[in-house]
């Protein structure tokens, strides 16, 4: 069935990058708007950013907006977020997501941001 596993997650110092990758299986990729959310603890779930099943459209949340980048590779069914001028705020867990016919979700990447 669907399966999303995300990987590239770590320790970053504040105003450095990281590259978040989510390999997708399980349904037809292509076919599908991908999704990276993020959840700090104590905080509500936040929407990150958004991609079209083509790649065209971009949407992103306007705390990330200008250092956050979404992208996909549909040859490979892998979603990607570079994440550039990371700020200590940007830490949490970073899940991907899939909406079918249900809601479907990686296990999640830590992403820390720490002088």
């Amino acid at each position: 069935q669907v399966r999303l596993v995300e990987s590239g997650g770590g320790l970053a110092q504040p105003g450095g990058s990281l590259r978040l990758s989510c390999a997708a299986s399980g349904f037809t990729f292509s076919s599908y708007a991908m999704n990276w959310y993020r959840q700090a603890p104590g905080k509500e779930r936040e929407l990150v950013a958004v991609i079209s099943s083509g790649g065209s459209t971009l949407n992103y949340a306007d705390s990330v907006k200008g250092r956050f980048t979404i992208s996909r590779d549909n040859a490979r069914n892998t979603v990607y977020l570079q994440m550039n001028t990371l700020k200590p705020e940007d830490t949490a867990v970073y899940y991907c997501n899939v909406r079918r016919r249900a809601d479907y979700w990686g296990q999640g990447t830590q992403v820390t941001v720490s002088s």
